[in-house]
């Protein structure tokens, strides 16, 4: 019966593979001009060198060019078709980073609308003459961009923080250097992802500039913020790789579809092997699709819920032609594990999950949402430290690498798209809602730590449009994946939400004691109780409280407690923990994500003194009073819930013992 349902879930991913949504108009201004624009989408597959690929990164330092108002400047005077310091005055711009905070004028920190990137790069002469095809590909550019190779269009992508890439064999040349040009146009708009509005800013008659605005409270960030690679593949080549996994007993399933691309592409196989941590072949099996068996296999699993957490197996793909010759090949880290989910509870590997974790965000000091492996490193390690086993991509996808890094180390993820403060709900954003969850899908369907998928944060789901709207979103999002269970952060109440029916899991904002009865905290235990029984009563599906916190500022004492310090964000959080207590006997409550893991930027504001400070660690990573105080409560959940090892959390004070006295 088991592998009957395995089956029946390959049709499904086969079926999910082909999922797109056509693309549709946009406002944004490098697509304004007469040319229209084919949207073009990420690569499913990370790129690898591998023994019949090879990679290069385009990282480094660019040439960099803010345009003036006019958006049409740039394109009437041909910059995309030479060197940009050829038509003008440049600035070195580092790649990845967001270009905000490099400069030390305020006209580009605060610019809107387009800027211009580009550089130089060759293509290895062997790719041409061994006939591999050449593909660039843009991790992530925020908000829109169109890339051009030696003057001529290439391709066009709207929505950040996902990859898209295109295949420029024909574009480029093997004998000398290739000029790349990028043009990047942060606006949001009320039909973009996320959304959001211009005001013209006038002194008297004149209007002197633009201004972006828009309700999220994270600053819009804009730049090429992840890698850049130029890689090749074989004429022949593996175009994605879908799996999905189930167990039984001690034993592990693997249902996988390989699709491949190109000439004569009708004439290969495929051979799939699967490698345990030690590189010893555990199973394979010779073809593109089907059902694999592991006996007494390694499950993947949470941090502190299991001695031996992020157990990943290597799941490798080779193309064989009619010789017997490997023609391509490609490898994807894989966790075997299951995600299932009742009115009341979610499971993982049929064990009860209690999430526990935080919000966060792309965001440090001068590179903004740049891609930083050493930021993310010490972000993963600290998440150890403090004992936690999930975070919420708040309010987007983040780089690919973090999900390598969270298979890794065990941490789950409710992986989140980039809609938020969803409103208006029109048919045109309802068309880029659903391309950017078809993107995210395909780029992250195959990590073990994605455990949930976040359609929206803190939409305006009290709009009656908001039914029929999330409804669709849903349907979509279950149209490509049946394996984890959908969510929302929301923050309108339950009684006039029309969102939360649609939903798996019901996942609720709210910040007693803050926004709400700012320096009281006596009413907080009360009223979060009621609200997480309310949700549940109302909608009988496990509830998780996804932010609550307090701003405070380092380093700031003051005692009785008082808010912004840090005394008071520690006496906030433990009013939470006495509801979250008292829910976690309830029977329904799955899990505490305070807001936020670290302080971040945000746009001017007189209720934002440097941005928004409700992290337990500052934006430098150094930890407030308290990271002390929740790491204490995580680690005690994780012992009390699966018998993990309490650390020492104390320093020494004494050893109880009265002090002796000799008398002469």
């Amino acid at each position: 019966m088991l592998k009957k349902q395995l089956l029946y879930t390959l049709a499904a991913l086969i079926c999910a593979a082909s999922a797109v949504v056509p693309n549709t108009a946009t406002g944004n201004e490098i697509n304004q001009l007469p040319k229209k624009r084919l949207t073009n989408t990420g690569g499913p597959l990370y790129p690898q060198a591998t023994k019949t690929r090879d990679l290069r990164t385009l990282d480094g330092i660019w040439n960099f060019r803010k345009s003036p108002s006019d958006p049409e400047v740039g394109y009437r005077g041909g910059w995309y078709a030479q060197d940009l310091d050829k038509t003008g005055p440049v600035i070195p711009m580092p790649v990845p980073s967001s270009y905000n905070d490099v400069g030390e004028d305020i006209s580009l920190r605060d610019h809107v609308g387009v800027v211009w990137y580009d550089r130089r790069f060759h293509v290895p002469s062997w790719w041409g003459a061994t006939g591999q095809r050449v593909w660039l590909r843009f991790s992530s550019i925020h908000y829109a961009a169109e890339v051009f190779i030696n003057g001529k269009s290439v391709m066009y992508h709207e929505i950040g923080h996902l990859p898209f890439e295109a295949e420029v064999s024909d574009l480029v040349s093997y004998n000398t250097s290739n000029l790349l040009t990028v043009v990047v146009d942060n606006t949001l708009l009320s039909d973009t992802v996320p959304q959001g509005t211009i005001k013209d800013v006038y002194i008297g008659p004149n209007k002197i500039r633009q201004d972006q605005v828009y309700t999220f409270d994270f600053y819009n960030y804009a730049g090429i913020h992840r890698s850049v690679f130029l890689y090749s593949t074989p004429a022949v080549y593996i175009d994605d790789v879908i799996v999905n996994t189930d167990i039984q007993g001690l034993t592990g399933f693997i249902v996988y579809n390989v699709t491949y691309k190109g000439t004569a592409a009708d004439q290969v196989r495929c051979f799939v092997q699967v490698f345990d941590k030690n590189d010893t072949q555990v199973t394979a099996y010779n073809d593109c699709a089907g059902l694999l068996e592991i006996g007494n296999a390694h499950f993947w699993w949470p941090y502190l819920m299991h001695p031996e957490p992020g157990y990943l197996y290597s799941f490798k793909v080779s193309l064989i032609d009619p010789h017997g010759d490997v023609i391509d090949t490609y490898s994807q880290k894989i966790g075997i594990r299951t995600v299932t989910w009742s009115n009341t509870t979610i499971y993982l590997n049929e064990k009860p999950l209690y999430l526990k974790g935080f919000g966060m965000h792309e965001d440090s000091d001068l590179r903004g949402k740049g891609w930083d492996p050493v930021l993310w490193v010490k972000n993963f390690n600290l998440i150890k430290w403090l004992g936690a086993n999930a975070f919420r991509t708040s309010h987007y996808p983040y780089a690919e690498e973090i999900y390598q890094l969270a298979d890794e180390y065990g941490i789950m993820i409710i992986d989140e798209c980039p809609s938020v403060d969803t409103d208006v709900f029109s048919d045109a954003l309802l068309a880029k809602h659903k391309q950017s969850l078809t993107e995210l899908i395909r780029r992250d369907k195959n990590h073990p730590s994605v455990i949930m998928w976040s359609i929206s944060n803190e939409p305006r789901s009290s709009n009656k449009l908001a039914d029929k709207y999330f409804g669709e979103v849903v349907r979509h999002v279950k149209s490509m994946d049946l394996s984890r269970p959908v969510t929302i952060a929301i923050s309108t109440g339950h009684n006039t939400d029309k969102s939360g029916r649609h939903l798996d899991v019901i996942s609720f904002n709210r910040y007693n004691g803050w926004y709400a009865s700012p320096g009281q905290t006596q009413q907080i235990t009360h009223n979060v109780v009621e609200e997480a029984s309310a949700w549940h009563r109302l909608h009988n599906k496990p509830v998780i409280m996804t932010e609550y916190g307090a701003d405070t500022i380092a380093g700031l004492h003051l005692y009785p407690e008082f808010i912004w310090s840090e005394e008071y964000q520690c006496a906030l959080l433990s009013e939470h923990f006495k509801a979250f207590d008292h829910l976690r006997k309830a029977g329904f409550f799955a899990g505490e994500f305070i807001w936020n893991f670290a302080d971040f930027k945000t746009p001017q504001s007189i209720t934002r003194v440097g941005g928004n400070k409700k992290g337990i660690f500052t934006r430098s990573r150094q930890p407030k009073a308290a990271a002390h105080h929740l790491r204490a409560r995580y680690h005690a959940l994780a012992a009390a819930d699966h018998g993990a090892d309490l650390p020492d959390t104390r320093y020494y004070v004494s050893d109880h013992t009265p002090a002796k006295h000799e008398e002469l």
